[in-house]
C-alpha cells in the first residue's frame, strides 16, 4: 500500500508544530487506522473526507489531495 499519504499527514502535523517529523511525540498509528486512510486514498472516487482528532490536533484528509491540520491547509500529492 501507498505510504505517501500517511507520511504527508505526519509532515503536515510537524509543520504546524514547527518540528521535524521525527521529533513528533505522537505516533499516527496510535491515533487512527492508517490502513483505513490508505484504502480511502485508493478509492476510485476523490469525493471523500476523513476527519480525526489526535491529542493536540484536528486533522482532515480529503480526496482532492488536501490535508488540513487545525484548519491550516497543506497541499499533498497522494
Amino acid at each position: 500500500m501507498d505510504e505517501r499519504v500517511t507520511q504527508q499527514i505526519i509532515e503536515a502535523i510537524a509543520d504546524v508544530e514547527g518540528v521535524e517529523p521525527e521529533n513528533l511525540h505522537n505516533v499516527l498509528e496510535d491515533e487512527v487506522s492508517t490502513d483505513a486512510i490508505r484504502e480511502l486514498v485508493n478509492h476510485s472516487s476523490n469525493s471523500w473526507r476523513l476527519q480525526f482528532e489526535t491529542r493536540n490536533h484536528i486533522i482532515q484528509v480529503m480526496g482532492n489531495n488536501t490535508i488540513l491540520v487545525d484548519g491550516k491547509q497543506k497541499r499533498a500529492s497522494f
